[in-house]
């Protein structure tokens, strides 16, 4: 558990370097929001977190959600699913998510799209996009977006709002930059052909004044808020 004192120093501490990550790129620090990563801290760290005013969390695994969902009944309370999603998931997701960040596949649209209409609910999704060479990065490849944006009108519970993606593993800021720009470049040219995607979800902890030059409307900070993992 995170020390609630030492909890509000790293969100103040988030929020400077964000603030100074967007003068340098000249850019107002209101156009970029900050996603905060709960995922492998418990039910007690996401409630001295909403002390601070803070109330969307991005998690992992959808397990991680439910228990802490339990947990923190009554709370207002966004929960932002960000991690690789199985369709044996989507239950769960349509049930208790707010917001997904990794659509990725058809077939995880269909199955969230049927659960939600049993719910009664519509989810705003982000389509996660592989824009670095790792094997063990996910995403949809760059070349399929264009028919997967229009194959997912077919699902009018899936409110489409931007993409996401995970740059490089790397000491090389270039290639590490040139992921979150080949990120703005895709939405850029979505645009062009008719799809209204605002959001580009990109940039963690230790990254993130990079995706913020190139563009991000939304970094995911984990580390730097939370501390080290469990």
């Amino acid at each position: 558990m995170t020390d609630a004192a030492q909890l509000a120093a790293n969100w103040a501490a988030v929020r400077r370097r964000v603030d100074e990550a967007c003068q340098a790129a000249g850019r107002d620090p209101a156009e970029v929001t900050i996603l905060p990563v709960s995922k492998t801290f418990g039910a007690d760290t996401v409630r001295a977190a909403l002390g601070l005013g803070l109330h969307r969390f991005g998690e992992n695994k959808v397990q991680e959600v439910r228990d802490k969902a339990a947990a923190l009944a009554g709370e207002a309370i966004e929960w932002v699913v960000i991690g690789h999603l199985q369709t044996n998931k989507a239950k769960d997701v349509a049930r208790l998510a707010h917001e997904v960040q990794s659509l990725d596949r058809l077939d995880l649209a269909e199955a969230l799209h049927h659960r939600l209409q049993l719910e009664g609910r519509s989810l705003d999704v982000l389509v996660q996009v592989k824009t670095a060479s790792e094997e063990s990065k996910t995403g949809l490849p760059p070349g399929e977006l264009p028919a997967f944006l229009v194959a997912l009108r077919a699902y009018p519970t899936l409110h489409v709002r931007g993409l996401m993606t995970l740059a490089t593993l790397s000491e090389d800021a270039g290639e590490v930059r040139a992921c979150f720009r080949r990120l703005r470049e895709l939405r850029d040219r979505s645009a062009a052909e008719g799809h209204d995607l605002p959001r580009l979800s990109m940039g963690m902890s230790g990254d993130f004044p990079l995706a913020i030059a190139e563009g991000a409307t939304e970094i995911r900070i984990g580390t730097a808020i939370f501390g080290g993992r469990h």
